[in-house]
């Protein structure tokens, strides 16, 4: 098998690591060849706090995903969440120097780079600029201007920013296992593009991707992304408060949500009773199923209270933000028993659960269908894609001017290729600004490339500075 066919995922969760592989099969569907997953011992609400154990942990899953697979991994796309993730609008806008000329990629990377040099607070940087609608002399809702005529060039973006010494750790954590960095996306964008349909994005929905740790949000609206956010807990908090409550150990109590846990009490009568065993020859211990239910049902309820006030912010009361598709959850967190029906208790919206398993091929595990797996099947779709368009635009019609715009993103991906393999370690700051600006062609092939290859080049040299 060609490793150029091939895409790899790695999940960096609170509760698990997994490392997935997947290719495209015939029929244009995703088939999962390889996946690994180790234990997470050194993540904490989505932030890594043990760079030892998180690196042991990714190479026992990578390791596990290679046996299975028989493929040698090199290069991962990696999801990036945690409490440090905000998200916000911006609207950004450029004067073109002659309307004569069709808006091109420069005009719209020039955009781009107004708003990466936006001043964020202190330890902060930008990860994702995502561009919405932009406007052409005052003509909004246009989603492609390019080739389009106009002097004055805006857009709205949504733009998403991380702490950078948690990006930073998550990097070094990938390279510390052998592995280069061949795209970071953020999780809950990976997992709505495994569960969410087109239709859904484009009549308006809420992705809710319960994990461990965190709680992802995703909100869509006419096929664009519209607002992000991450709350700071997930089902783990649910566990603690049933350790606590029951008195039991974290072990315990985890195998008493996943087996007889409900977010509705309303479902277990007074008289059901399951017993735990008793440490070390103690006697067992009794449980309450309803007082159980309880437990876990005040801590969702304050979950999904939390996830309905970031829709509210969103704005989803004004008719031209209706979410007509409701809430989809995903994650290991949705697997809880009657916790769809809870959410539309709660919210008031239609809810169901999203499995990553209409984008997999029908040979495909049926454990990698479930929700848990949503995030890694979506990184691996991402890299899947990403491995498409250089394909794509290698394929490229044959001129003058198509083969220096290939030319221009192949250089553009082997130079962020080379930033991700070589480490910066004594780099001086003026001395890479003179160099900068005494190369005025590679600026141009720069501006020349699509805006994506752009900003992964930029985001690769920032996150090698000072390794």
């Amino acid at each position: 098998m060609n490793p150029d066919e091939i895409a790899v995922g790695l999940d960096i969760g609170t509760t698990k690591i997994a490392a997935m592989i997947g290719k495209t099969n015939q029929y244009g569907k995703l088939e999962i060849i390889g996946m690994g997953k180790a234990r997470s011992l050194g993540v904490h609400r989505g932030v890594v706090t043990n760079i030892t154990q998180t690196i042991e942990s990714i190479k026992q899953a990578v390791e596990e995903a290679e046996n299975q697979s028989g493929q040698s991994i090199s290069s991962v796309v990696v999801g990036i969440a945690g409490q440090h993730i905000r998200s916000l609008q911006h609207a950004d806008y450029i004067v073109r120097p002659n309307a004569d000329d069709v808006i091109e990629n420069k005009d719209i990377d020039e955009l781009i780079e107004n708003v990466h040099n936006l001043v964020m607070m202190p330890g902060e940087e930008i990860i994702h600029v995502l561009p919405q609608e932009f406007k052409v002399d005052g003509q909004s809702e246009i989603r492609e201007p390019r080739g389009m005529y106009g002097s004055r060039l805006e857009a709205n973006f949504h733009i998403v920013v991380g702490q950078i010494s948690s990006i930073k750790n998550i990097f070094r954590c990938v390279r510390s296992s052998n592995l280069e960095v061949a795209d970071i996306t953020l999780e809950p964008l990976a997992s709505a593009e495994a569960v969410l349909s087109q239709e859904e994005k484009e009549a308006g929905v809420v992705l809710v991707d319960i994990g461990g740790g965190t709680t992802d949000i995703a909100i869509f609206k006419d096929g664009i992304i519209r607002h992000t956010a991450v709350i700071p807990f997930g089902g783990n908090v649910i566990t603690e408060d049933i350790k606590e409550g029951c008195t039991i150990i974290e072990k315990q109590a985890e195998l008493l949500k996943i087996k007889f846990g409900s977010a509705w009490p309303g479902e277990n009568k007074d008289n059901e009773i399951v017993s735990i065993p008793g440490l070390r020859g103690r006697e067992p211990k009794e449980i309450s199923m309803k007082m159980l239910s309880k437990i876990i049902h005040a801590r969702v309820v304050e979950i999904i209270e939390q996830v309905y006030l970031e829709i509210k912010n969103y704005g989803y009361d004004e008719n031209k933000k209706k979410l007509i598709a409701g809430i989809v959850l995903t994650g290991g967190g949705s697997q809880l028993k009657h916790i769809k029906q809870l959410v539309e208790f709660v919210t008031g919206m239609d809810t169901r659960i999203g499995y990553p398993n209409e984008h997999l091929a029908s040979q495909s595990d049926k454990e990698f269908s479930t929700p848990s797996y949503a995030t890694a099947v979506g990184l691996v779709m991402k890299g899947l894609q990403k491995i498409q368009h250089q394909k794509s635009q290698e394929a490229a019609p044959e001129g003058q001017a198509e083969e220096e715009n290939t030319e221009d993103a192949t250089a553009t991906a082997q130079q962020a290729k080379d930033a991700a393999e070589e480490p910066t370690e004594v780099e001086n700051q003026e001395q890479k600004q003179e160099n900068e600006t005494n190369t005025p062609a590679k600026e141009a092939k720069a501006k020349r490339s699509g805006f994506l290859e752009n900003w992964a080049e930029k985001f690769r040299k920032f996150l090698n500075e000072d390794l």
